[in-house]
């Protein structure tokens, strides 16, 4: 098992996965020299030693406390796509995690066409270009240079930053964190005894929160009452053939026995999506987030989809950007498209416009 999913696994199974608590021991002694670096790194912003730059423009950054798994790359398309439709004109910086390009500006699309391929680009980067046709998406380890760019080369006049609320260089103007409404904190370690990128403190930071997952916990989110609070739903829209790009209803999946893969941050909460859509999960695979696919995996997963019966193979649109390499298995695999939804829908909206006017 990759150390990756043995980490993971500790996070979320405890002493099932380390009986004897020895590798659970070793991880906390990392976590703290780790947590002396963060606690180092943000008191050094809030005293002002280390200073933030502001650009020309508002900044929207949308991040989380936690490793993955809370629908970042959703409510940055979601974000760009009203402030676009409101007469703005959004730009999305991301550090480009997984991609190989290593300029200091890389434009993925430059608002008209998408320019580079994923393993240059980083495939949330590439998902957030093909859903935004219009809107520029930059990548590049200094969001304060590829702010710059955004600006000078497209006439950006709001930027998004993707993963960033860990990045305090840039002064923003709308900080928003994405947290797992049933579990915000993981299990309320630092890295790499948990998912927790700062100590739950840091929401203090944040603007407004929005809480994904278990509806029945979005009631309950932390942070003080002054904080606004919304709900995200990652809602089913579609099915996409891989190959074709044609659409086909949700209804298509009902009583059909698939076969389903994931390499995302949350692979089981893809599982139960296919599950309500009235699909018969025959077989299902998780992978490690953003795991590079070989032609290994793809004959494992044939024999799964062979041995199990399943009449088709269903994954995420991001595995389908990681799989683009590969046109045959392509043409045997459908996407479900997820969009986010945020409720209460109109505050929310008049809330992001009345931070960056």
């Amino acid at each position: 098992m990759p150390f990756e999913e043995t980490v993971r696994n500790l996070w979320n199974e405890g002493q099932a996965a380390d009986p004897t608590g020895a590798v659970r021991a070793f991880l906390r002694l990392l976590s703290l020299p780790y947590g002396a670096a963060v606690a180092a790194r943000n008191g050094l912003y809030d005293r002002g030693i280390l200073r933030q730059v502001r650009l020309p423009c508002p900044v929207v950054s949308v991040g989380n406390l936690t490793v993955g798994g809370t629908g970042k790359t959703p409510a940055v398309i979601l974000i760009a796509a009203l402030l676009r439709d409101g007469g703005r004109r959004p730009a999305v910086l991301s550090r480009g995690y997984g991609g190989t390009a290593r300029a200091p500006v890389n434009t993925v699309s430059d608002g008209r066409r998408v320019l580079m391929e994923w393993r240059e680009a980083g495939d949330e980067p590439l998902l957030i270009a093909a859903a935004l046709p219009d809107v520029p998406v930059l990548t590049g380890a200094e969001r304060v240079r590829t702010g710059r760019a955004a600006i000078e080369r497209y006439g950006a006049d709001v930027l998004i930053l993707d993963d960033a609320f860990q990045h305090r260089a840039l002064r923003r103007d709308l900080d928003i964190l994405m947290l797992d409404a049933a579990h915000p904190f993981g299990n309320g370690f630092l890295l790499p005894r948990g998912p927790l990128r700062e100590p739950p403190g840091a929401l203090g930071r944040s603007h407004l929160i929005i809480g994904t997952g278990d509806p029945q916990a979005s009631a309950s989110l932390p942070g003080p009452p002054s904080l606004a609070s919304f709900r995200g739903v990652h809602e089913p829209r579609e099915i996409v053939e891989a190959a074709t790009g044609r659409s086909v209803p949700l209804a298509a999946l009902k009583g059909k026995r698939v076969c389903a893969f994931a390499g995302i941050g949350r692979p089981e909460a893809f599982r139960s999506s296919l599950a309500e859509l009235g699909a018969e999960l025959v077989g299902f695979r998780a992978f490690p987030d953003h795991h590079p696919y070989r032609p290994s995996d793809l004959e494992a997963l044939r024999r799964l989809a062979c041995q199990s019966g399943a009449e088709g193979i269903v994954t995420t649109e991001k595995d389908g950007v990681r799989l683009a390499d590969y046109p045959a298995f392509l043409a045997e695999l459908s996407l479900l498209r997820i969009t986010m939804v945020v409720s209460p829908a109109e505050p929310f909206a008049e809330l992001l416009f009345s931070r960056i006017r």
